[in-house]
């Protein structure tokens, strides 16, 4: 499956996944708004056996093939966690 990615200007750290370059017609409308005007960085073939450094491949896959997309969001502050179960 054809796979690219486009990292968010406004929300460090989330990225966009698509499976057609540019075509942004599936996203909701408001997840745009919220990332802002997506920067592409790369385009590959995502298949089950590829290793992805934040995400599950199998969830990415099914997300793609359900929803034409993948949102991808950076890892939970784990400062902020300790801070307050302390």
């Amino acid at each position: 499956m054809n796979c690219c990615i486009y990292r968010s200007k406004k929300k460090q750290g989330s990225y966009l996944y698509i499976t057609e370059r540019n075509n942004f017609e599936k996203v909701p409308k408001e997840l745009m708004t919220l990332l802002g005007n997506p920067e592409f960085s790369f385009e590959f073939e995502l298949t089950e056996d590829k290793k992805l450094a934040n995400a599950d491949v199998k969830d990415v896959i099914q997300h793609l093939r359900d929803d034409g997309f993948f949102l991808q969001l950076p890892p939970p502050d784990e400062t902020i966690q300790h801070e307050t179960s302390a």
